[in-house]
């Protein structure tokens, strides 16, 4: 949990009772390996912005604290799933379920999650919009997944598909996590529309700022290898730019279209990168991002919990993991 978050600590305390008691299951496996997930700690974004745009309603915890949970539930889910995919052994600074469990039990994990919160999502039955919005955006962020796979090492991506993609993967979670916890509370367009733009914007710029940190972050704060991306063909907004700018585009094609990758030449292509100017570039678009939700902030009641949503938005693209 965030210090930036301590207006609604006891909540998100009830979010995590909450969580390790969904996750509990009949065989030991099932629970030992989500609450590792759980130990493995997190921002909690995404349950902190359902709790906060709740308040702008007529807050009501019994509602809100199961829906926190189940779009955390979501994300987790999708990690897991990541973790497999791009052969990630450590999270946060410690090993992830694939490293310890393998890719057999980390699929199905991630799988019984994303079952978990379908389960919950349930409890909303006299709430549509709910279903709508966590139903689209489960296929939305699969088909981020996959085309991100397809497109692995193809140089000739666009800032448009880039754009695409990370909505797809990252925004849309971040965009429902703000929306419906006004929803569940019985706020009106007037509330619920600007926090979902809100949310959809700082999602965006979540996602750059993650694709600029695999480059530039200390490895031990960010608690995870630098160069991810790079080694796994992923073409992010800094090597998007870096293609179009770079005087030796040539150089920075072999590099980056290589399968595999010595440490030397990731080392390589990351100065080439960073030398272009695209990490400057990528974090002037991240905040373009950030300046987008504070407008939509101003649409919403004047009260404390927007100055904190504010200061939530700086977070996104200052942060150093």
């Amino acid at each position: 949990m965030l210090d930036l978050f301590v207006d609604i600590k006891d909540e998100l305390l009830a979010v995590e009772k909450e969580l390790r008691k969904i996750v509990q299951a009949r065989y030991q496996i099932l629970t030992e390996t989500s609450i590792h997930l759980l130990n493995a700690g997190g921002k909690r974004l995404r349950p902190a912005l359902t709790l906060y745009g709740a308040k702008f309603c007529n807050f009501d915890v019994e509602k809100v604290v199961p829906l926190a949970a189940t779009l955390e539930l979501i994300h987790m889910a999708s990690l897991v799933h990541d973790d497999v995919v791009d052969a990630s052994m450590t999270r946060r600074g410690k090993p992830t379920v694939k490293a310890l469990w393998g890719n057999r039990v980390s699929t199905h994990i991630g799988s019984f999650l994303f079952a978990k919160s379908l389960i919950q999502i349930s409890r909303y039955e006299d709430t549509p919009l709910i279903f709508a919005v966590l139903s689209d955006l489960s296929v939305q962020m699969s088909q981020g997944e996959i085309i991100q796979i397809s497109s692995s090492f193809d140089i000739n991506q666009s800032l448009r598909s880039y754009l695409y993609r990370i909505k797809c993967k990252t925004a849309l979670l971040i965009a429902a996590s703000a929306q419906l916890g006004a929803v569940t509370c019985g706020a009106d367009k007037s509330i619920f529309l600007p926090l979902r733009r809100y949310g959809y914007n700082i999602g965006m710029a979540f996602q750059i700022t993650d694709d600029i940190l695999d480059m530039v972050a200390e490895q031990r704060q960010l608690g995870k290898p630098i160069g991810g991306d790079l080694r796994q063909g992923i073409i992010t907004l800094p090597v998007i730019y870096a293609l179009q700018c770079y005087r030796d585009r040539r150089r920075l094609v072999e590099l980056i279209t290589k399968v595999e990758k010595s440490n030397e030449e990731v080392d390589e292509a990351l100065e080439i990168i960073k030398d272009s100017g695209a990490i400057e570039y990528s974090f002037d678009v991240a905040q373009k991002y950030i300046m987008k939700a504070k407008a939509e902030l101003h649409r919403l009641p004047d009260i404390p919990i927007r100055q904190t949503l504010c200061m939530a938005a700086d977070f996104v693209c200052s942060r150093k993991f």
